[in-house]
């Protein structure tokens, strides 16, 4: 069998086509099915939580950061339970990465603070020895892009059925509303009352000066989006 598919490359060239759209099917369509859907407990990014995602992307986080917990004891033991596919459903784009530089962030608003983050970006050496992150001194003056991350909630609300301001099923049996504002005006009065939440687990003056004049600075944000991964 073999002989003869050496000495009909065309018929070859099919079967191997075949074999590995066969394994694509296996690996993809589980993807559509139940597992891929949202798991009790994640719930869609509030407009500051998307704005500190944009301020991550931006400053290539992700390049030294994962966000997908293998299911190996040595990574649960040290990062918490394995990623499950559904909880990326309102991830646009994903961030699973495969190069880490730095510890996975998958989970790490179960056991990071608004404060360790922010002496964490200021001085990374100070709070972790040895670390060779650089700092990030102009998250501090920086405004946060509100406008850009309320659109983006406008664009995946109205094609994707993300459910803003619907009941979000939660693990405790409660249940949690996203709220999406109906207007710019409205989604930056929302982002900043998040805002003035996580300023006030803040130490820097500067920051929390900031936002009580109504400013979000995107050291904020980005601690806000830290903090919603769980």
């Amino acid at each position: 069998m073999f002989h003869w598919l050496e000495k009909h490359p065309f018929f070859f060239a099919v079967g191997v086509f075949v074999t590995i759209a066969f394994a694509g099917l296996i690996e993809i369509l589980p993807n559509f099915a139940e597992a891929s859907r949202p798991v009790i407990g994640t719930k869609p990014y509030s407009t500051l939580e998307l704005a500190g995602r944009n301020v991550y992307i931006k400053n290539s986080c992700n390049a030294c950061h994962s966000q997908l917990i293998r299911p190996f004891k040595a990574e649960t033991d040290r990062y918490g339970h394995y990623s499950l596919s559904g909880e990326y459903a309102y991830d646009r784009p994903f961030l699973w990465g495969s190069k880490r530089t730095g510890p996975d962030l998958m989970r790490v608003g179960n056991y990071r603070t608004t404060d360790w983050h922010e002496n964490h970006m200021k001085d990374p050496e100070a709070v972790v020895p040895g670390s060779i992150m650089p700092a990030y001194p102009w998250m501090f003056t920086n405004k946060a892009d509100i406008d850009t991350a309320y659109a983006e909630q406008l664009t995946v609300a109205q094609f994707f059925s993300v459910p803003y301001n619907k009941p979000v099923p939660m693990k405790d049996g409660s249940t949690e509303i996203v709220k999406m504002g109906n207007s710019v005006a409205e989604a930056h009065a929302l982002a900043l009352e998040e805002a003035k939440a996580v300023a006030a687990d803040m130490k820097d003056q500067d920051v929390k000066d900031a936002v009580a004049r109504g400013e979000i600075p995107e050291i904020v944000a980005l601690i806000a989006y830290l903090n919603s991964l769980k």
